[in-house]
């Protein structure tokens, strides 16, 4: 698997240029990884299935869905796409690599940790800044149009906040200057991480019922679900910043609640 895996980057390396991997490349993976694991949320919700595990009742319209489609696009080739190709430079200076071998095991696994947790820390704060009055009202309501998220609303933003939450996720490999690789795993990581975070359903087989301080789309349903003031939760991947901070104690509460009335249910059946 490992020489099958090095033979399909040496032919990589060798008919494109680092430029055309790096921005080109990581562009072309975000977008399929986004959109494929995006999309089927749509269609979930259009037919109905598996409604059981839906979070909200609510539907969103066929419009609404359409919608964010097309703004995702003008937004991703018209400020994702300028960024990448901006980047470049700044990862080339920082050490970014493209050639084999590949990094071990340990070393990738050790810097995306790192950027999860640098993220996190980031995302939080930034997330917290956008909640204020005035930049929620002129930028970050932009996202929460859709109080009821799916899958694809977790990339629809003001391009403003495109930039600067899209800091919190560039920063840690700028900083690291790691093998293009790795970088292409951080992103697919994050990527599906946050699709699921927005999907708006709660499976039983979802990361949050089996991965301590993992957020998922409960925890950040309940943040689109109430008024910009009063929802918390604003973690990106992991929970732990709101509970340090309190700005989970809303949600708590109400699982609290949850699991009172399914305790008593359960006694008095």
């Amino acid at each position: 698997m490992a020489s099958l895996i090095e033979s399909c980057w040496l032919y990589l390396v060798t008919h494109f240029s680092d430029f055309q991997l790096a921005c080109l490349g990581s562009f072309f993976i975000h977008e399929s990884v986004f959109f494929l694991s995006g999309l089927p949320f749509i269609y979930l919700e259009r037919a109905g299935w598996l409604k059981k595990y839906k979070i909200q009742m609510k539907n969103n319209t066929t419009a609404s869905q359409e919608k964010c489609i097309i703004r995702l696009l003008l937004y991703h080739f018209g400020v994702n796409l300028p960024v990448m190709l901006a980047s470049y430079p700044v990862f080339r200076h920082m050490g970014m690599q493209t050639s084999l071998p590949f990094p071990s095991w340990n070393v990738i696994l050790t810097q995306i940790t790192f950027y999860f947790i640098l993220e996190d820390f980031i995302f939080y704060w930034g997330h917290r800044i956008l909640h204020t009055k005035w930049l929620y009202k002129h930028v970050h309501s932009v996202h929460h149009e859709y109080a009821t998220p799916f899958g694809l609303t977790s990339e629809y933003a003001h391009p403003a906040e495109i930039l600067f939450l899209g800091f919190a996720t560039i920063i840690g490999p700028a900083i690291t200057g790691p093998h293009l690789l790795t970088l292409w795993l951080w992103m697919v990581l994050r990527v599906l991480e946050t699709v699921e975070a927005h999907c708006g359903y709660h499976f039983p087989w979802s990361l949050s019922n089996f991965l301590p301080l993992y957020g998922g789309a409960d925890f950040h349903d309940y943040h689109h679900r109430l008024l910009y003031t009063k929802s918390g939760n604003y973690s990106s991947t992991f929970t732990y910043m709101d509970w340090v901070f309190g700005t989970d104690k809303g949600y708590r509460k109400l699982q609290a609640l949850k699991d009172g009335g399914v305790e008593n249910g359960g006694k008095q059946m």
